[in-house]
């Protein structure tokens, strides 16, 4: 009985991190949407190569490489 509930948190904890997870890179988008309104009167192009951009060179600082892509 106690090998159930341990299994049950157990799922429980990672479910609560995966919809916290969630949660956040919602709101995160959304606020990447209002600063697409505000600056560039909601045209998408410019903050999304702007988010490619800085996401490869968030990917490469660390390791001075892009191996992170090839896992895709």
């Amino acid at each position: 009985m106690k090998n159930q509930r341990s299994i049950i948190a157990y799922f429980a904890k990672n479910i609560s991190i995966v919809i916290a997870l969630v949660l956040i890179w919602r709101g995160i988008w959304y606020v990447l949407d209002a600063l697409d309104i505000v600056f560039f009167g909601g045209g998408h192009m410019p903050m999304a190569i702007g988010g490619i951009i800085l996401g490869l060179i968030i990917l490469y600082l660390p390791d001075k490489d892009l191996k992170e892509i090839e896992k895709l």
